[in-house]
């Protein structure tokens, strides 16, 4: 996979370049993308392949991840289900895509394609498959993501530490909008 040499998703130098490198490293970041930071969920594939010793699909797919997940720090907030949705994208990945990660990407001839092998992913909704089709797009030049690219920002933007900090301060900005937008909760 072509792109930069690092995604500035963490405050690890080596777990940057990780997730840039290595395919299976920013699927698994992108399955760990939620009720944490950004940073935790993609510090979590380098802790992963520490503790595992690879990020090989089949490997992920194979193991006692629950334990691993568990162990203290625990990689994510919910250990028990992500340890399960990890798991079953990594044995997702090795039964379709022969463990070759960037074949969900590689393999799609135009953004419907693309949009289907994303989506097919356990763990993967709508929301990051436009984050992950923007990064795909924007880092890595992957033309068929083009049109999963959301008008609003996403850590596609995000191409330094500061992009990530400015990014997480809007997104909060967003999230206090939209919920003073719903009012309070109606009645029963």
């Amino acid at each position: 996979m072509s792109g930069p040499d690092r995604l500035y998703f963490t405050e690890s130098d080596e777990a940057n370049a990780l997730i840039a490198a290595d395919p299976m490293a920013l699927l698994v970041g992108f399955v760990l993308d939620q009720q944490v930071t950004v940073q935790k969920a993609f510090m979590g594939p380098l802790v992963l392949r520490e503790r595992l010793g690879s990020l090989d699909a089949d490997a992920i797919a194979s193991a006692d991840l629950e334990a691993i997940f568990r162990e203290k720090p625990a990689i994510h907030r919910f250990p028990g289900s992500m340890a399960e949705r990890v798991q079953a994208m990594a044995a997702h990945v090795r039964d379709h895509y022969d463990g070759d990660a960037a074949r969900v990407w590689t393999d799609a001839a135009d953004a419907a394609a693309l949009r289907a092998n994303l989506a097919a992913l356990p763990g993967f909704g709508e929301m990051k498959i436009k984050s992950l089709g923007s990064v795909l797009a924007h880092r890595f030049g992957v033309a068929a993501a083009e049109e999963l690219v959301p008008w609003h920002p996403t850590l596609g933007n995000v191409d330094s530490p500061q992009a990530l900090s400015d990014y997480q301060a809007m997104k909060k900005l967003h999230k206090a909008e939209w919920t003073k937008a719903a009012g309070p909760p109606a009645s029963a």
